[in-house]
């Protein structure tokens, strides 16, 4: 895997005309964890920004979930994306991706998201969220991590290191939103096509949390990617991008299995 302070933001397409699209990263990483995908999508412009707080912006506070938002918003219009962009999440990247849908929605026809926990935080959730920060700054717990998320070896290394460089005042605020997460109320003025996923393999409060984001915005798909946990576009990197492909060019893999 590349540092994380060099891992680009823009990644050119190779000819002209296809749709850019936006990947959002997940909590404790960086936008290096979109490297398995990018191969996959040489024919768009990809954009993989690094969220406030993470890694090339580690120094930098986290303000919530909004902000990030629009920080994300802004970040796509600086790179000289005018037009619309599609938007793809995994985790924090996912509830981060849903106020994009719900505060810039105009500018966002597709959105993918998946393991995005929105409701149904229980009291062992909260006390795993306090144990993990009081072990920030152990280089063992990124370890276990890394192991429990089934990463591959060869990203467990940068993993540990990106781990410990964000600040524990970010993880801090950051944990907060997500463990008191919820699906925006402005959600349901999206107008573009949502598809939201969870691995089959995931928490029962993720797959909760697919059939509040479509009370929410009825017109929302809702699926399972089978046999997959939490990181699933590390863990089966095909599968991953073949279902953003096909659900940005309008169809729903079927390999999906309903929610």
């Amino acid at each position: 895997m590349i540092d994380t302070p060099a891992f680009p933001v823009a990644h050119p397409p190779a000819a002209a005309g296809a749709r850019p699209i936006v990947f959002l990263h997940g909590g404790n990483v960086a936008n290096w964890m979109w490297e398995p995908q990018l191969p996959d999508f040489r024919d768009r412009l990809a954009l993989t920004p690094d969220l406030p707080g993470f890694g090339s912006r580690t120094e930098e506070p986290w303000h919530g979930v909004d902000a990030a938002a629009d920080h994300v918003v802004a970040g796509v219009r600086a790179a000289g994306v005018d037009g619309p962009f599609d938007l793809v999440g995994l985790s924090l990247g996912a509830i981060v991706a849903l106020r994009v849908l719900a505060r810039h929605g105009e500018a966002v026809p597709r959105a993918f998201v998946t393991g995005s926990v929105l409701v149904g935080v229980d009291a062992v959730a909260r006390v795993a969220t306090r144990l993990q920060l009081a072990l920030w700054n152990a280089p063992w717990f990124w370890r276990a991590q890394a192991a429990a998320f089934r990463l591959p070896q060869d990203a467990r290394a940068e993993f540990v290191a990106h781990g410990l460089s964000v600040r524990k005042e970010n993880a801090v605020e950051m944990s907060r939103d997500v463990v008191n997460g919820r699906v925006p109320e402005a959600l349901a003025g999206y107008g573009g096509a949502l598809l939201a996923v969870a691995g089959e393999k995931e928490s029962g409060a993720a797959r909760r949390s697919l059939v509040a984001i479509r009370a929410a915005l009825p017109s929302a798909e809702i699926r399972l990617a089978p046999g997959m946990h939490h990181v699933w576009n590390v863990e089966d990197p095909g599968l991953f991008s073949a279902v953003v492909r096909r659900w940005t060019a309008g169809e729903i893999d079927p390999r999906l299995r309903p929610a």
